[in-house]
């Protein structure tokens, strides 16, 4: 039997170390952890959300977790990445942050009536050093695949930014706007609307589209 991908919920007494205990169970059963998150902590008690790659069923595991004497209660939940899917970002100028939203979101419903499992995500924000921050920070989003950057005037530690994010291998989608972002961008959309439907398009496994394919890339 090949490894399953379980998302894991586990609610515990806060104490140094609680971390180190926990993954160290999850080892001993041969469980890949794909990723953690601390959703609580406070003096009292915690909760830690895992998503592990496992050979065989997770019974065992939980059964281990449970005989901790500091665990409370341990929970097999659907993952993450079967409930929201890929993630599309969208960041910028709230008016075009808006417009491209409206349509990613209706596309990405159209694919997900198909089986597809797309989410879109939106921050209105202004400022060169804000702007760069954040479009490296969806590096390290879970299941972020795309970002599109929607404003009038995008350049300098931006750009350097876009072009770190795609050697990470992210998706970048710029407006076409003053400054130097569209020329670091993978494809630069004029009408924000259909900006959003395409990053949805680029993305989604039920869609026969390959930016690889385009003869251009400004539209």
């Amino acid at each position: 039997m090949g490894n399953q991908t379980i998302g894991l919920m586990v609610e515990a007494a806060d104490k140094t170390g609680l971390l180190h205990l926990l993954t160290g169970v999850i080892a001993r059963r041969g469980g890949d952890i794909v990723s953690v998150e601390i959703l609580e902590n406070r003096p009292t008690d915690a909760r830690t959300y895992f998503e592990i790659a496992l050979p065989g069923s997770p019974e065992e595991l939980v059964e281990d977790l449970r005989s901790l004497p500091i665990v409370r209660r341990v929970e097999v939940v659907k993952t993450l990445a079967t409930i929201y899917g890929k993630r599309i970002i969208i960041m910028g100028g709230g008016a075009q942050v808006g417009q491209v939203a409206i349509g990613a979101v209706s596309e990405a419903d159209r694919h997900n009536i198909r089986g597809e499992h797309i989410s879109v995500d939106t921050i209105p924000l202004v400022g060169e050093q804000k702007l760069a921050d954040a479009v490296r920070a969806v590096a390290r989003l879970p299941r972020a695949k795309a970002i599109v950057l929607a404003g009038s005037l995008m350049g300098g530690e931006i750009e350097a930014a876009v072009r770190e994010v795609r050697q990470a291998g992210l998706l970048v989608i710029s407006l076409n706007m003053a400054g130097s972002v569209p020329d670091a961008a993978d494809l630069v959309v004029t009408d924000p609307v259909q900006a959003g439907v395409m990053c949805v398009m680029a993305i989604a496994d039920t869609a026969k589209f390959d930016l690889e394919r385009l003869k251009r890339r400004v539209f």
